[in-house]
């Protein structure tokens, strides 16, 4: 966001390099603003090479040559517009010379101290000057570019005039569009001795070339920003400043009339909305409560006036690494360069097979065969029609209804809303049209209580009448998600799993939700050590990025449905797609190597901690933990309008629905934001906010 809460204008100046001549820019730019009348100021977050006492006479200081540029200017200096918000002695990058003393940089820290140095200083634009380049290291996994996506400030490159520099300066260009960030001016600066190297060459033609061939490639690249040339002045005096001050003039008024991104943009886009687009069960007519949003950071949601939200949904359960992971960005932007999409008849291609590769080698023991699909309602689809083709191959024709507890939910389409809960489905607007299927009472049993042999009764009956005519059940392992966010215990998948072995029946997993950790095992059905026939995945496979499912299954139900050749009848367009497939293979490496058990632990410990005081308040009915999963379920449904605009205005994104304010936050969310998460829901409880 360009905009700062309030009001003012923040620019990063990022170089391609070091000694590009970013720092006279920036200070040169100081200069201009204040000339078209702006209260300008500049900051450097990391200053290495200098110390803390030394910030304003060191020759190594930036914050000296700011200073030094407006020092004519007593309205500029009576305002302070220079600050270096972290120093360190040693002259190397940041990592390294704030290890050297003992001490570490975070993206979350200097944007921190970026926000909180100008809540207090006197300038409506701020120009950010980085350090070095863009990918100049903070600490082993962050660099520049995080603060500066992190911020989410128009960008000012500044590179050098050299033919090598065209080579930085269009690498720069591309990271700054991959981190999805605005460039508002490139600036050419040629080095102290441009003809170094190539003696007899033709400097001024040179030079000109350079910005020519660098005018073409940013037009074929989209990129509108103004491209400003800078000379090298020998000697930086005030005439020398004024100089340069001058030529940048057209560029601080452009920057001072930058338009805003913030409320009243939100605003229009909103009414744009209800216009044209139809959301998630919600009305067209009476359209529902929205939030705009702009960008995504980490565990944030950053709205269009500005506003951070803590992500307590992982966008619907499906982003567990947060938003904009450098790892599943980079398989991303490394897949599409190859090819992002080929149909999967009759062509494979290595991203898919990896893929499968893994998900079977982290699945239960004893699914062979992966079917990758568009979504998880379609994984469900896949996997209803491989129970009936598989019944089929067997002989069973008379088989051809499905078993599932009450209370369940598997998705939108017309097989998989079959199977959902009678009453809280949505049965009732298609009576007739969906298929009959059978419904069992919904498991009883508590995950956190003994387990009752009497909850499996009414399964045993079901089986017991309908087994001829059932060729499977299917049910969400552990946790039945959005028909209720119930918990019960594994114990009833393993006695059920010998019931449909009995009765001839395949049984289902549904793990669209639960899969990849988010109950504290890797898939829910670790918990009761079953392997079903079939299994379904998606949500959380890609972390949110791309939308992919798959459904697994035994090698013996993909013989039975090949018997007598025959084939498997779905395919849809974009199986398979590459560009999906490689960042579900990023996102399982990001699993695997951060640390997702102990992650998950920790939010569990934390959501424990958070919510247990909600269940002496009055109206609520339960309140459960299970791994990532917090849940408060009140006594009557509750006004998710009102709790709505409270969570946003608590800095925080639950999406309540029913009688259920839950919370499924990121694995990569710090505790300190899970106890923001709870405290928001134990504060709007307490206020009675879901009763209004």
């Amino acid at each position: 966001m360009p905009h700062a809460e309030h009001g003012g204008l923040g620019f990063c100046v990022a170089g391609t390099g070091t000694d590009v001549g970013k720092t006279v820019f920036t200070a040169a730019l100081l200069r201009a603003l204040w000339h078209v009348g702006a209260h300008a100021g500049a900051v450097k977050p990391v200053q290495t090479g200098v110390r803390t006492a030394e910030v304003l006479t060191s020759p190594l200081s930036d914050m000296r040559v700011y200073l030094s540029a407006v020092a004519d200017m007593p309205e500029a200096m009576a305002s302070h517009p220079a600050a270096a918000l972290h120093c360190f002695a040693l002259p190397a990058s940041p990592h390294l010379a704030a290890a050297r003393e003992h001490r570490q940089l975070t993206c979350a820290g200097l944007c921190a101290a970026v926000r909180q140095h100008w809540a207090t200083a006197q300038a409506d634009v701020l120009l950010l000057e980085g350090a070095g380049g863009l990918r100049v290291p903070l600490n082993a996994r962050e660099d520049m570019l995080d603060v500066m996506a992190a911020l989410a400030w128009p960008v000012l490159l500044v590179g050098g005039n050299t033919l090598g520099g065209l080579n930085h300066m269009l690498l720069s260009l591309d990271a700054l569009r991959d981190a999805g960030l605005c460039v508002a001016a490139v600036v050419l600066i040629p080095t102290a001795e441009p003809a170094a190297g190539c003696p007899g060459v033709d400097v001024p033609a040179m030079l000109a070339d350079n910005v020519a061939v660098l005018r073409q490639r940013l037009a074929a690249r989209g990129v509108e920003a103004p491209l400003v040339e800078l000379p090298r002045l020998p000697c930086l005096d005030i005439s020398a400043w004024e100089h340069l001050a001058e030529k940048l003039l057209p560029l601080a008024q452009n920057l001072v009339a930058w338009p805003a991104d913030n409320a009243e943009a939100g605003e229009r886009l909103i009414q744009r909305d209800y216009t044209s687009v139809w959301h998630p069960y919600a009305s067209a007519i009476a359209p529902p409560l929205l939030t705009p949003v702009t960008r995504t950071h980490g565990n944030r949601i950053v709205t269009a006036e500005g506003r951070e939200l803590v992500d307590g949904m992982s966008s619907w359960w499906a982003a567990v690494h947060g938003y904009n992971h450098p790892r599943l960005m980079a398989a991303l932007h490394g897949q599409a360069g190859r090819m992002p999409h080929v149909m999967f008849g009759g062509l494979t291609h290595a991203p898919a097979v990896a893929l499968a590769e893994r998900l079977l080698a982290s699945m239960p023991v004893g699914l062979e065969r992966i079917f990758f699909a568009d979504s998880g309602s379609v994984a469900v689809e896949v996997a209803l029609k491989m129970a009936l083709q598989c019944q089929m191959g067997r002989g069973e024709k008379g088989r051809n209804r499905f078993l599932t507890p009450r209370g369940g939910y598997h998705g939108d389409t017309f097989g998989a809303m079959s199977v959902c809960d009678p009453v809280n489905g949505m049965h009732s607007l298609f009576t007739g049209i969906l298929a009959q299927q059978l419904f069992m009472e919904r498991p009883s049993c508590r995950f956190d209580r003994p387990f009752p042999p009497e909850s499996l009764e009414d399964a045993r009956r079901m089986l017991t009448e309908h087994g001829h005519e059932i060729a499977a059940v299917i049910l969400e392992p552990v946790v039945q998600g959005a028909g209720g966010m119930w918990f019960y215990h594994p114990e009833y998948l393993r006695e059920l799993a010998v019931m449909c072995h009995k009765a001839g029946a395949l049984l289902i997993f549904d793990e669209i939700a639960t899969g990849f950790g988010r109950t504290g095992r890797f898939f829910a059905a670790e918990w009761a050590g079953v392997t079903p026939d079939i299994l379904c995945c998606g949500k959380a496979l890609t972390g949110g990025v791309l939308t992919l499912a798959a459904t697994a299954c035994t090698d013996a139900v993909a013989r039975q449905i090949c018997a007598h050749g025959q084939v498997f009848m779905h395919g849809p367009t974009f199986m398979a797609n590459p560009l999906a497939c490689a960042v579900a293979g990023a996102s399982l490496d990001v699993l695997l190597e951060e640390g997702w058990k102990e992650r998950v632990a920790a939010l569990e410990q934390g959501l424990h901690a958070g919510l247990a005081a909600c269940a002496d308040m009055p109206g609520v009915a339960d309140v459960r933990v299970l791994g990532g999963i917090g849940v408060v379920e009140t006594c009557a449904p509750v006004n998710t309008t009102a709790l709505h605009r409270f969570f946003v205005e608590r800095g925080v994104w639950l999406r309540p629905f029913n009688r259920l304010v839950y919370l499924m936050p990121p694995y990569i969310t710090p505790a300190e934001d899970v106890e923001q998460l709870c405290a928001a829901v134990r504060d709007a409880l307490r206020a009675g906010v879901h009763m209004q």
